[in-house]
């Protein structure tokens, strides 16, 4: 495969084809504006890091930078791309995919794939870090916009790094433009926040928010096989 051609932001080199533009303008169409400069970071973070990761070296870029770019267009502003079921981040990857099925019908279900598991998985550190390359990289990075240089090891991310890109992409209130999103998520749809971190918002912030209760109830709705429920003593 040739070298896709490259442009730099930030001081980062990253891959420049006329998918990714269009994947950067569709995000931008579904974004609020403290979520468009946070995926444009965490791609730009991700890219430094996996730099000075050398299994990382031989990942797809382009996969990279869609899965990066496209992670979080399920907090859609416009509600066009939420689902009133289903945790944001399987919307985000149901909605990317949907768009690469219909701008790159070239593209195999291989990197279908691997950009529906970045997005569907970045919040979950126990599996998305023993994934593909790709998938790795991709969390690398949003991990890293929450966390900041002093908690990534190996100075994989320096401050002068980390700075350059804040001083391109400010960070324009990211929490608290977190805070109010997962609190309306938790508010809407509750039953797609209880085996992740949105849950803890609700916990800390949304008045009424049981998610203890709620988990037992769905259990029981839905742990059943031919007829009989698996938990029958819940606790």
């Amino acid at each position: 495969m040739s070298p896709l051609p490259t442009r730099i932001l930030a001081g980062v080199t990253i891959p420049d084809t006329p998918l990714i533009t269009n994947a950067l303008e569709y995000t931008r169409a579904h974004s609020t504006d403290f979520a468009f400069n946070h995926v444009q970071r965490s791609m730009l973070f991700g890219f430094i890091m996996a730099s000075k990761i050398p299994s990382l070296a031989d990942r797809d870029i382009e996969v990279h930078a869609i899965g990066a770019l496209m992670h979080d267009i399920g907090w859609d502003p416009t509600g066009e791309l939420v689902s009133k079921d289903k945790r944001f981040e399987v919307d985000g990857a149901d909605a990317a995919r949907n768009f690469l099925q219909r701008e790159a019908p070239d593209w195999d279900k291989h990197r279908l794939q691997l950009v529906w598991d970045a997005i569907a998985l970045h919040t979950t550190g126990t599996i998305v870090f023993h994934k593909e390359p790709e998938v790795q990289a991709v969390a690398y990075g949003i991990w890293a916009d929450f966390q900041g240089p002093d908690r990534i090891q190996n100075n994989l991310l320096t401050w002068d790094e980390y700075n350059t890109v804040v001083a391109e992409l400010p960070r324009l209130n990211l929490m608290k433009g977190l805070k109010g999103l997962m609190c309306h998520f938790c508010e809407t749809k509750p039953a797609t926040t209880l085996d992740n971190t949105v849950g803890e918002w609700g916990d800390k912030f949304v008045e009424g928010y049981d998610r203890k209760g709620k988990l037992t109830c769905d259990l029981l709705l839905t742990c059943d096989l031919d007829g009989k429920t698996l938990l029958e003593d819940p606790y």
